[in-house]
């Protein structure tokens, strides 16, 4: 199955994923609820006295083809692109997610590590209503 058909199969939608798509720079757009992760995500850095993260369009695409690969397949599970990751699925928005990740310690080891200056995410609804959720890391 191509990557556009698997894109077809499901959406990224979350209930604060109403607005449209932010365009952060001419070559990168985020949707609201990949904004969201990432703003909460660098909440939490910066409590901490860390640096934000940086969107890496790379990680983006990245994360997004994981996450939907995930909710086409109903499957949790790691991808091997050498990358830092979360994931989760089930949790119902973007806080809930980074509360789950917060409460975990490997997951919240990649969110707080200083020596990552760069992230992509994506979440992936099925067809059923469940999330899939894909935050990757690089140095």
């Amino acid at each position: 199955m191509s990557a556009s058909a698997i894109l077809c199969l499901v959406a990224f939608l979350g209930a604060e994923d109403v607005s449209p798509a932010i365009t952060t720079t001419p070559d990168l757009e985020l949707r609201q609820i990949e904004q969201n992760i990432i703003t909460l995500t660098n909440l939490e850095r910066s409590k901490r006295g860390l640096s934000p993260l940086q969107v890496d369009p790379k990680l983006l695409n990245s994360a997004r083809k994981h996450a939907s690969w995930m909710a086409n397949r109903r499957v949790m599970h790691h991808s091997h692109s050498g990358v830092a990751e979360n994931i989760a699925y089930g949790q119902r928005s973007s806080e809930a997610v980074l509360r789950s990740w917060m409460n975990s310690s490997g997951h919240r080891a990649n969110i707080l590590n200083r020596s990552y200056k760069r992230i992509g995410v994506a979440a992936f609804r099925t067809p059923g209503g469940t999330i899939y959720w894909c935050q990757q890391f690089l140095r």
